[in-house]
């Protein structure tokens, strides 16, 4: 029986290896912020973690196993298949690369080394207990992955304060470097790529990797780039808490500051809009231009306006419209093609040029603007701007699109989503002709007016696509709700989470010249078996 054991043992170290990757996957993925874990938890799926049948099943054999002899032989061998089974699932995954794992940076290979060794130093005790043991590490192993988090925490605090207090110190050496930062609930990596290629025709110029928007990423961005060549550095500056843009601004000392728009997207991670407004709203990053710093606002953004009204300091605004406020740039005749935009661009200057971008959706015209008026503000003319503008592609506006080997246009904004550009993006969807598509999972982290808006952003999908597939719970009634009263049929809207059964629904209603937009983080299997 103990060889036995020994056999039982490995399958369960293999299995449970599986799950300390998960979890420490899934903590990395939430930044390590208990706020977002948690908010996780409030989701379908999140909630699927701990309240599952399986695990309500390895309750029930604990009870079982406590009023047995614990090595019955018949248990024992049901839990034998039970490890045998979930072990063979991830030595599969592992062969087909498909299973959660986190990037292994230095945090993450010592949390998962460490997450790991428990179990190994567990099962050796355990060889001699009763088996209900090995099932009650299962259940509670999220909780002892999240207490090695935890623990180490206070440390990687200490670290990332001496991180952010280097890269405050070496910033001061290059005195002449014009520091941009970029904040804003939605925009800020497009308006930043956009921004960095245009400067960088006539300048030397640094910005923060793409997507990497935490005080960290700025920090090493610094300190691992920065360099006396540098004229211009460009950061985007993301927060989940009060005080994180104040925290950045105070090292980087902007001399130039843009809010791209805001919206409820982290609310209920922020706790109320207020505290929304301060950090991606703006208002922590404007305290510390109104000495002698630009503030440049989105005049289409209503917070984005209060903001000016606040601020004592230079400002600029631009605007798709000029027709109710006094904006320093602004648009006329805009054009969205399949492939491209185009538009005229104003600003008080007198300056007026015609832009082509290889970019999808209107709403890459709020960032492109303001990314020309910060660039016309540095000295470029809108002639040097219209040509840099050539050269950008259109990943740097966060969406593609593909023509996959069925003649059906994949339209791939995957990485994030957040309300405003859901809707954006349902109207760039409607300039196909043939039949659309959106495949989505339910937006997160938006608070009390989840469901109001979830609601609104159904109408819009009832008004502009034939199919939708949502891919998470959630919201889908009140998804399904708003599209239904803009007339969508109920069973032209469909809940559905596995990748096979997705894709098998698109191609067997899609056909060639027709559209399918990809809106947020649906299942990585389906981007692969469609493109």
């Amino acid at each position: 029986m103990f060889n036995l054991f020994y056999i039982l043992a490995i399958l369960w170290l293999i299995r449970t290896f599986k799950n300390v990757l998960f979890w420490v996957y899934l903590w990395q993925l939430k930044e390590y912020h208990i706020g977002r874990l948690k908010d996780h938890f409030s989701t379908s799926k999140g909630r699927g973690l701990i309240l599952s049948y399986g695990l309500a099943f390895k309750i029930f054999l604990i009870i079982v196993f406590v009023f047995s002899s614990g090595f019955d032989s018949f248990l024992f061998g049901l839990l034998f298949l039970i490890y045998l089974a979930e072990s063979a699932i991830f030595v599969r995954q592992v062969l087909r690369k498909n299973f959660k794992k986190p990037v292994f940076t230095f945090k993450a290979i010592l949390l998962t080394t460490l997450g790991g060794l428990i179990p190994v130093l567990f099962v050796i005790w355990a060889q001699n207990k009763n088996l209900a043991w090995l099932l009650g590490f299962d259940i509670i192993l999220p909780i002892i992955i999240s207490a090695v988090v935890l623990f180490f925490q206070p440390f990687f605090v200490i670290k990332r304060n001496m991180v952010l207090s280097y890269a405050k110190e070496k910033i001061k050496e290059f005195p002449n470097v014009k520091v941009i930062a970029i904040t804003g609930s939605y925009g800020k990596t497009s308006t930043k790529e956009f921004l960095t290629t245009i400067l960088s025709k006539k300048f030397n110029v640094l910005s923060t990797s793409k997507h990497q928007n935490s005080e960290i990423g700025v920090a090493n961005s610094i300190l691992n780039n920065l360099n006396k060549e540098h004229e211009i550095f460009i950061a985007e500056v993301g927060a989940y808490n009060k005080g994180k843009v104040k925290e950045v601004c105070n090292i980087i000392k902007p001399k130039i500051g843009i809010v791209t728009g805001v919206n409820e997207q982290h609310m209920a991670l922020f706790g109320s809009l207020d505290n929304l407004l301060s950090g991606e709203g703006g208002r922590e990053m404007a305290e510390i231009l109104a000495k002698d710093g630009l503030l440049v606002v989105n005049g289409d953004n209503k917070y984005c306006m209060d903001l000016i009204k606040r601020f004592h300091g230079e400002e600029r605004i631009y605007t798709e419209s000029n027709k109710n406020l006094n904006a320093d740039i602004w648009t006329e005749s805009v054009s969205v093609s399949k492939d491209h935009l185009s538009f005229i661009a104003k600003n008080k200057k007198g300056e007026m040029a015609n832009f082509y971008v290889n970019v999808l959706g209107r709403q890459n015209v709020q960032n492109l603007l303001g990314a020309i008026l910060v660039a016309s503000e540095l000295g470029m003319s809108f002639h040097e701007i219209s040509q840099a503008l050539k050269e950008i592609k259109e990943e740097q506006a966060g969406m593609t699109l593909t023509l996959n080997k069925h003649g059906i246009n994949i339209i791939d904004s995957s990485y994030s989503s957040n309300p405003d550009g859901v809707m954006a993006e349902l109207d760039y969807l409607s300039v196909f002709e043939n039949k659309k598509f959106i495949v989505m999972p339910c937006l997160i982290e938006l608070g009390e007016k989840a469901g109001h808006t979830h609601e609104q952003i159904g109408k819009k999908i009832g008004q502009v696509c034939n199919m939708a597939v949502v891919t998470s719970r959630d919201y889908f009634a009140e998804i399904k709700k708003g599209a239904e009263e803009s007339g969508m049929k109920p069973t032209n809207i469909l809940f559905c989470e596995k990748p096979e059964d997705i894709y098998s629904i698109i191609t067997l209603f899609a056909k060639a010249g027709d559209a399918v937009l990809l809106e947020g983080r649906v299942p990585a299997g389906l981007i692969k078996l469609l493109k």
